[in-house]
């Protein structure tokens, strides 16, 4: 075991303060973080217990104020989630257990690492995540579940989430509090793509806090769908958040991302904007999805994502069509 040490934040200033180390870690419920450091991949000087800050869900200006702290299902469960934001409703039942979602948190399940076999493969494997430069063995192993956008050389990880996939079609933002203050950033800037650098995965400064994640009105009809190899418990092969709006046979508004296909939430700007004040056709569908993927870049065993996603956009956009006519 590797020794740490251990203290119990009260705000988010005092938590910011504890973590003074880069070595230091927040803990929320601990789902994904705990894993890791059995396994030694995480190796914290310090953890800063973050459960007892803000597990509040706030209506504020029509949408919603999310405390970091909140419980994933607390949040799913939530009435004005699920009459308001279906898609983000749906995304977290989607995710992991029923067990896991009572414990998980809004900011731990924002900052999950990958599920990546040969990043947990600490004895065995080579990766760039895990040990910067010392090689990705996915690239020519098992690459199944792995990501077909926004790769490099040096990683092909996907991001694990499916809370995430829903907050970034919902433009959703992050409260952050760190040494040089508070800040606001959107979430689909918040996560970065692998470049030289995949070891470092978000935007956040050393010591910065998830405090919050807010919401804006959403006026269209949403939904989440979810492929994987089995019902429970599986991580996407492709998954698609998505909200839709249409008025005399048209789209006015449409919001697009994806999971199991990058490092990131995937926000599907270039689909959105081929579908915007376009005909409500499956046809249209096909050509917007066929522009998001035109850049895909599969490996050995994972080409077939490309036609899913594909596909899957296409009938989850009809179906929300259906809802709107």
């Amino acid at each position: 075991m590797t020794p740490f040490q251990y203290s119990r934040a009260t705000s988010a200033a005092e938590a910011v303060q504890s973590a003074g180390l880069e070595a230091a870690k927040y803990l929320g419920g601990g789902t994904n973080l705990v894993d890791l450091m059995r396994e030694t991949i995480e190796r914290p000087a310090v953890l800063v217990d973050v459960t007892g800050l803000s597990a509040n869900i706030d209506e504020r200006e029509g949408g919603l104020l999310i405390g970091a702290a909140v419980r994933n299902t607390a949040l799913a469960e939530h009435r004005v989630v699920r009459e308001r934001y279906p898609v983000l409703a749906r995304a977290i039942l989607a995710g992991a257990s029923a067990q896991i979602r009572n414990m998980a948190t809004v900011g731990g399940n924002i900052l999950q690492r990958t599920r990546c076999a040969y990043f947990y493969d600490d004895e065995g494997s080579r990766c760039n995540k895990r040990t910067p430069g010392q090689g990705c063995d996915a690239l020519d192993g098992f690459n199944r579940m792995h990501a077909i956008l926004g790769t490099s050389p040096a990683c092909v990880a996907t991001h694990p989430s499916d809370m995430c996939v829903a907050l970034a079609a919902l433009d959703a933002t992050v409260h952050l509090e760190g040494r040089q203050g508070r800040r606001t950033l959107a979430l689909t800037d918040l996560h970065r793509l692998p470049g030289d650098h995949p070891e470092i995965e978000t935007v956040l400064e050393p010591g910065e806090l998830i405090t919050a994640v807010e919401l804006p009105p959403l006026t269209m009809a949403s939904t989440y769908r979810k492929v994987r190899d089995r019902a429970s418990y599986a991580f996407a092969l492709v998954s698609v958040a998505a909200a839709l709006r249409v008025e005399d046979g048209a789209v006015k508004a449409v919001r697009l991302a994806l999971g199991g296909v990058a490092h990131k939430p995937w926000r599907a700007w270039k689909a959105e904007a081929a579908l915007k004040d376009g005909p409500v056709t499956a046809e249209a569908f096909r050509a917007a999805a066929e522009a998001e993927l035109a850049d895909a870049a599969p490996l050995r065993d994972n080409a077939f994502k490309i036609e899913l996603a594909k596909r899957t956009m296409v009938s989850v956009l009809g179906e929300l069509a259906g809802e709107a006519a």
